[in-house]
């Protein structure tokens, strides 16, 4: 297995287990938000976005509705996709097409 596989797939896992957990918070804070009680941070949603969260992040503000119309929030969070894609391009270059 050569470095970039192996990068790629820890990358994976991590979205793997990042995504779900990512998920249930902003649907707890949705769910909190319609009950006025306290809520989970912005900086928290963007940071657990950042971890590798951001697929359960978009899926989150997809399904349940949250987070999907505050425009300096979705540019926050578009910002942390690109950065992961950008990560994952720059790292396929790297490795593989040097």
């Amino acid at each position: 297995m050569n470095g970039f596989t192996r990068l790629l797939l820890g990358y994976l896992v991590v979205m793997s287990v990042m995504s779900p957990v990512t998920f249930v918070v902003y649907a707890w804070d949705k769910w909190r938000a319609t009950r006025d009680g306290w809520r989970v941070s912005e900086k928290t949603l963007h940071l657990l976005e950042f971890l590798g969260g951001w697929p359960g992040a978009w899926a989150a503000q997809r399904w349940v509705r949250h987070k999907s119309r505050k425009k300096s929030y979705r540019r926050v969070f578009w910002l942390i996709v690109a950065v992961h894609i950008t990560g994952v391009a720059a790292a396929a270059w790297w490795f593989v097409g040097r």
